[in-house]
């Protein structure tokens, strides 16, 4: 990773995943105050000033092989495109692991852009990272990530109890899967009005969960 530029994945519609930038901080001070991704996302609400910070961090992140942070953008629409966020955290290229993160912002909601972009890294990890086992944990409550897990192709592994402390207190968590060989999972739009939770901190990968 660190040998190469962080590549830009191109999405169905004409969307794409390219590296968050600092004129992107507005975007990620929106997300970090949008109800629906701080119900199940652990981002607090941020300055400009200290998501500028964060997503300096994102580099740091590919750099130094420990993750790769992607925003989710309309380019047409320029610095005002982004929709969302994808990831991949804890990366392990000595043991071949990674677990993938994601949030959408509401222009992005109920489209499919979260199982498109989960679909679309998995590709990427598998064969250009050669990674083998990928993960994805969303607490049990959160029933529209699991839909985004299924139809990405990972498989339901099991229940962790009392996996994460949120707001509200401690959530189990389910565990999916996706590993080397697996066949991709189920077709179809997605609606994924939360998106992916369970992050404190995109660009803080050594620990991401408290």
């Amino acid at each position: 990773m660190a040998d190469n530029t962080q590549p830009t994945l191109g999405l169905p519609g004409g969307l794409e995943l390219r590296p968050w930038r600092p004129c992107d901080a507005t975007a990620l001070v929106t997300a970090s105050h949008d109800p629906a991704i701080s119900r199940w996302n652990l981002l607090p609400a941020l300055t400009e000033e200290e998501a500028r910070t964060r997503i300096a961090r994102m580099r740091e992140r590919w750099e130094t092989e420990t993750g790769a942070v992607w925003a989710i953008t309309r380019p047409a629409n320029g610095e005002g495109g982004i929709l969302g966020l994808a990831a991949w955290i804890g990366v392990d290229l000595r043991r071949g692991h990674a677990e993938i993160a994601y949030w959408v912002l509401p222009a992005g909601r109920g489209t499919g852009l979260a199982v498109a972009a989960a679909r679309r890294l998995t590709d990427w990890a598998l064969d250009d990272l050669g990674l083998h086992r990928l993960t994805l944990c969303h607490a049990v409550a959160n029933p529209a990530s699991c839909r985004v897990a299924e139809k990405a192709g990972f498989r339901l592994e099991g229940t962790m109890r009392h996996a994460l402390l949120h707001a509200d207190g401690w959530h189990d968590q389910h565990l999916h899967a996706r590993v080397r060989g697996d066949e991709e999972g189920g077709q179809g739009e997605q609606d994924d009005r939360e998106g992916r939770e369970d992050l404190a901190d995109p660009t803080d990968l050594e620990d991401p969960r408290p």
